[in-house]
């Protein structure tokens, strides 16, 4: 059973829930705004920062101007590593600079110094232990901003640096060379439709983790609210997310080979590929090319990743890039992670009667949730949005990419999500169930249950299994 901190906090959490629920209820939105909401003003949100501090640098990107989704990009250190050699033609020697981005302050030094210049990267770097870093003279520290060997002209970020406007990116910009490609998984967040944030604090913390763990960019969608934006918004998003990762693979793609024909070019003239970065940008207006995802992105194994009702959008994500086929290359999902999804239906499941009372999400809220989602005439709990089972939701399932469902035992939605799994598995589609015991709805995402040993077990456990499809070496069964 479920410690008695966890079942008080479920009494208080229920409580506020159900009241903000029914105030959502009470008050009519403006349907007529499609800008929408992606967080709410009671969420606690953590700030970006585009440094390695702890491990994961992380930047916020409005991608759509007429709508507010947004996404909040994780970039783990791991991807600074230097790519495997080809043993045909050995490395070049790498300059060090500033030992640990970690005992470094934002206004540490950048640069390459000449005393360094004989030391090698290491080949891992430790989020333990302490340096000694040598005093820097405070002038040279304006100069710089980046401490993994960057330029200091911002290349591949499309910033102009003015000393006049005191604009200074201490942020990591990507090196012009030797990018070391990573998956990229689409992370959605939970809440029930009508509350959590992509920024939130416990999404923060928990994509961190799963950054690490899995070695991947994470890209966590804020994704619009309901009521002020009722389905398909939400769905919508999670879709235009994907293509616009699309669109970034193409226009890095693009950039590339525009810079590379200006450097080849006759007359002498030598043109950097940060030119390049700003020529798109200045021809395709918003269309920007992100020097993240242009340099160490890999479109080619993408993931998604849902929580509660993320898990829904995930799913339908994954639908309907079946349905896209190679309309959406160089993307292509080669699994999906659903992690207690918010599925229901009108027949009651075993669990759902059972556990119709359970910790934190009860049905009863659950179903409030769901009329503040769908609209009036179509409210339905066998809309092909809430229930996985019902026939005609689109292509076969044995088209399926492979996928990872996750549910905990205290949780009435468990039955269904099993139930949706052994379907998949019906037609060949790996499939296999996490089941948690003692564990309630979001035991591995909620902001108090994040730093307990069965959270850290749960992103340990789809790390593995992710590995299986997003590893260049073939399955990998070893953390």
């Amino acid at each position: 059973m479920p410690s008695v901190a966890v079942k008080l906090y479920s009494v208080f959490f229920k409580f506020l829930l159900k009241h903000r629920l029914q105030n959502r209820i009470q008050t009519q939105p403006d349907d007529s705004n499609p800008f929408g909401v992606s967080s709410r003003p009671e969420e606690t949100i953590a700030a970006a920062n585009p440094l390695f501090t702890d491990g994961v640098a992380t930047k916020d990107i409005h991608i759509d101007p007429f709508t507010s989704l947004s996404i909040r990009i994780f970039l783990p250190e791991s991807a600074l590593k230097p790519t495997e050699p080809d043993s045909k033609h050995p490395p070049k020697p790498r300059v060090r600079v500033s030992p640990r981005r970690s005992d470094l302050d934002p206004g540490s030094p950048a640069c390459d110094s000449p005393q360094g210049s004989s030391q090698q990267y290491p080949s891992r770097r430790n989020s333990y232990g302490n340096f000694v870093v040598p005093a820097v003279d405070e002038a040279k520290r304006e100069s710089r901003r980046n401490s993994y060997g960057c330029s200091n002209d911002m290349e591949g970020l499309n910033l102009i640096s003015s000393a006049a406007a005191g604009g200074v990116y201490r942020g990591y910009s990507p090196a012009a060379d030797n990018f070391r490609k990573m998956p990229v998984m689409l992370q959605f967040h939970g809440g029930g439709w009508v509350s959590g944030s992509n920024d939130s604090v416990a999404n923060d913390f928990f994509c961190r983790r799963i950054a690490k763990l899995c070695d991947v960019i994470v890209l966590a969608v804020g994704y619009r609210l309901a009521p002020e934006n009722r389905y398909p918004a939400a769905f919508e998003d999670g879709l235009k997310v994907l293509y616009w990762l699309g669109k970034q693979a193409n226009l890095a793609e693009c950039s590339k080979s525009m810079g590379s024909v200006r450097t080849s070019g006759g007359g002498g003239a030598e043109f950097k590929k940060a030119d390049a970065h700003r020529h798109i940008v200045d021809t395709f207006g918003a269309s920007m090319v992100e020097p993240w995802l242009a340099a160490h992105g890999d479109p080619s194994r993408c993931v998604l990743l849902g929580v509660s009702c993320g898990a829904n959008i995930a799913d339908y994500v994954a639908r309907r890039a079946v349905e896209a086929g190679k309309l959406l290359d160089p993307v292509k999902v080669v699994a999906q992670v659903l992690m207690y999804p918010f599925f229901i239906g009108s027949v009651p499941t075993h669990s759902e009667i059972k556990l119709a009372n359970s910790y934190f999400y009860d049905k009863a809220m659950c179903i409030l949730a769901w009329k503040l989602f769908l609209a009036e005439e179509e409210f339905s709990l066998d809309h092909p949005a809430a229930n996985p089972l019902v026939p005609n939701r689109g292509p076969p399932l044995k088209l399926m990419p492979p996928t990872l469902t996750v549910v905990a035992e205290h949780d009435w939605m468990r039955d269904r999500a099993i139930a949706y799994s052994e379907e998949l598995r019906k037609v060949n589609v790996d499939a296999p169930v996490l089941e948690y015991k003692d564990a309630v709805h979001e035991f591995a995402t909620l902001d108090m249950l994040l730093k307990t040993p069965q959270a850290q077990a749960c992103g340990e456990d789809i790390s593995i299994w992710v590995k299986k499809y997003i590893s260049l070496r073939g399955h990998e069964f070893s953390y």
